[in-house]
């Protein structure tokens, strides 16, 4: 009988509470800094998903401009700690910022940003022995270049890793599209990663970074690489670890209805794998619901909080009280805040993956807004008069 191997983390769950009404929806424009005067330091912070929450591929929805700015002060400061943590990514913090900056009109900054590969560099110490072995990496975007930044020192994308083999991927001159490698402009291609003889080194390791773009070009490198050992076109031999950023079936982008994610490849993968190998397919999925993703969250926002202090050379934060995880998938957001428990408050939006007139009936969240917009009327409400 095949088996096959996955995180599986139980943690137990707060009681269940019945889903709040969402206050008055109209907008709330009292200042924060009645809060501030108040207390010194906010006691709570907030988590955004971005896909369906804040932007529909790349426009802004549900008024996340407007929201957002009331989470800094009269001079630009942050006011809010409050963060974006999402299972998408494939570039660099530090552009992705940029972007996100220019999109929604307020200065965000790098560590703002939880993309759910960033669990990979978390975890670079259990990942030390594939430092300086040779990986893959896939997904859209620059997946190789994200790994270098974490630390890996041996990184290919399987774009890449695939040119290197004549005739792998046997429908190649069908197809109208080419791949083409971006690098940073500062540095040279052939320095970003030592010496490897691909034709021998055997691969140690794959990472799914984001969302692939050629699945079937993908699933067939990936298989030869996974059930040959980690060299295409030997015998069979044992499968290198596998690791996927975020296990998401499904997400809102640009398009009316929801789009195919991570783990809709990963079920294509795994499905293809267990029927030609005699063995099943070995993996770990990361991201959202995992509750490690929301702990690495809630030490993040500790750090952006504005009261943070200094005791004997380290950087220290008081506790919140409450964390909100506002999202719009109820398997992915709602299940991720509930399984990480206290402090975390789940909010669900209409305007991505979930647009039930009733509460999600699996993964109930304690609140149900139209908006992000609503969302964030209602924390500063709440906690302005807390």
């Amino acid at each position: 009988m095949k088996t096959r191997v996955r995180t599986v983390i139980r943690v137990s769950q707060s009681r269940s509470r019945p889903p709040l009404s969402p206050l008055s929806p109209q907008p709330y424009y009292r200042s924060f800094s009645q809060l501030q005067s108040r207390q010194e330091r906010p006691s709570f912070g907030i988590a955004f998903d971005i896909d369906g929450v804040i932007l529909r591929g790349r426009v802004p929805i549900g008024g996340s401009p407007q929201a957002l700015r009331r989470l800094y002060g009269d001079s630009g400061a942050l006011k809010i700690p409050f963060l974006f943590l999402t299972n998408g990514g494939g570039i660099p913090e530090s552009r992705r910022a940029v972007e996100l900056s220019k999109l929604l009109g307020v200065d965000i900054l790098p560590s703002q940003q939880v993309f759910i590969i960033l669990c990979f560099g978390q975890l670079i110490n259990s990942f030390s022995r594939f430092e300086n072995k040779l990986i893959v990496a896939i997904g859209k975007g620059e997946p190789s270049l994200v790994m270098s930044e974490y630390g890996f020192k041996k990184v290919l994308s399987l774009d890449e890793y695939a040119s290197y083999f004549e005739n792998i991927d046997p429908v190649s001159q069908y197809k109208a599209w080419t791949t083409k490698q971006e690098f940073n402009g500062h540095s040279n291609p052939k320095e970003l990663v030592p010496r490897i003889d691909v034709l021998s080194d055997k691969v140690k390791a794959a990472f799914v970074v984001s969302d692939p773009v050629d699945w079937g070009r993908d699933i067939q490198v990936l298989c030869d690489i996974l059930r040959s050992g980690g060299l295409p076109g030997q015998e069979n031999g044992h499968q290198p670890p596998l690791y996927f950023a975020a296990d998401d079936l499904e997400y809102q982008a640009a398009f009316p209805s929801n789009r195919l994610g991570m783990g809709a490849f990963r079920i294509a993968l795994e499905s293809i794998f267990n029927r030609i190998h005699h063995n099943a397919l070995e993996f770990i999925s990361y991201g959202k619901p995992n509750p490690f993703v929301f702990n690495n969250a809630e030490a993040i926002l500790r750090q952006l909080q504005p009261s943070s202090y200094q005791y004997n050379g380290h950087t220290r934060s008081h506790p919140f009280k409450t964390l909100y995880m506002i999202g719009d998938n109820p398997l992915v957001d709602i299940k991720g805040a509930k399984q990480a428990g206290h402090p975390w408050f789940s909010i669900l939006t209409r305007t991505g993956v979930f647009r039930g007139k009733e509460n999600h009936a699996e993964f109930p969240a304690d609140l149900v807004v139209d908006t992000v917009e609503e969302a964030v009327n209602y924390i500063l409400k709440k906690e302005c008069n807390s």
